[in-house]
């Protein structure tokens, strides 16, 4: 049995001190493959080191833009992640766009410009063909109305909390969701209804490490190791084995991605 964590920022510096160990760990957990979204243009260096340091498992990036760091985003960055996309600067083919998207959630969002940047990405997806990486906090309506302006578009909306209804239209356009820590808390009750129900063929796993953990590990900083509390979870709401489970999701990741393991 292998699962693959489809979001994870590993390359951040609250693991700097024990990257391979909780690489190890992961590997033990039999976590195959770990896809690494960026956030913002300062850390794709970084990404990349990481990417080129640790090979216990295949780690895959991804360059992007995401929407809750709008003050520290610059107009050029757009430019520069064609740049990036278009393997100028880095190593690595990147396998997605994103983190990119739409957040309406926080407070004094700046709406006009993180759709601005987030239609740029989108666009940016389509010319290189490459998948994105979607985060939407209360705002899927806006990201759907941009999608459909993309008939080429395609992806997966992470951490995926909206509506049943907003759940089919994404399936329907080609999409996949993601689900992670949120699904093993019962007051979770949405989340886990549509775990439960929405095709398995349209789900991915993450844990979105270092947030978002799960309910055993409430309250500390996530690994992706702690996958298979999620995997587990989601067999159970699906009365399913957690081998299929796995198989299913690890193969909707590297159909999505390209992913070949090693």
């Amino acid at each position: 049995m292998q699962l693959i964590d489809s979001h994870c920022h590993l390359d951040l510096d609250c693991f700097n001190a024990d990257r391979e160990q909780v690489l190890i760990k992961a590997k033990s957990a039999n976590i195959s493959d770990i896809i690494i979204p960026a956030i913002q243009a300062s850390q794709w260096d970084a990404m990349q080191a990481v990417a080129q340091q640790f090979n216990l498992i295949p780690l895959h990036i991804s360059y992007g833009l995401h929407p809750m760091f709008m003050q520290q985003h610059h107009d050029n960055d757009l430019q520069q992640l064609r740049n990036w996309l278009d393997g100028k600067y880095c190593n690595y083919r990147p396998i997605a766009v994103g983190e990119c998207g739409l957040d309406f959630f926080i407070k004094d969002a700046d709406k006009p410009r993180q759709m601005e940047f987030f239609e740029a990405q989108v666009q940016l997806s389509c010319e290189f063909d490459l998948p994105l990486i979607i985060h939407s906090r209360k705002s899927l309506d806006f990201v759907l109305k941009i999608l459909r302006k993309y008939p080429s578009s395609r992806g997966v909306v992470h951490c995926f909390s909206g509506s049943e209804q907003q759940a089919h239209q994404l399936i329907e356009r080609g999409f996949y969701l993601g689900f992670g820590g949120v699904m093993t808390y019962p007051r979770a009750k949405k989340i886990r209804y549509l775990a439960k129900n929405l095709p398995l063929e349209a789900l991915l796993l993450e844990t979105d490490a270092p947030d978002q953990p799960d309910q055993q590990h409430q309250g500390q900083r996530n690994e992706p190791a702690w996958l298979f509390n999620i995997a587990e979870t989601l067999a159970e709401l699906r009365q399913d084995s957690i081998n299929n489970i796995a198989y299913v999701t690890s193969f909707n990741t590297k159909k999505l991605f390209s992913v070949i393991s090693r």
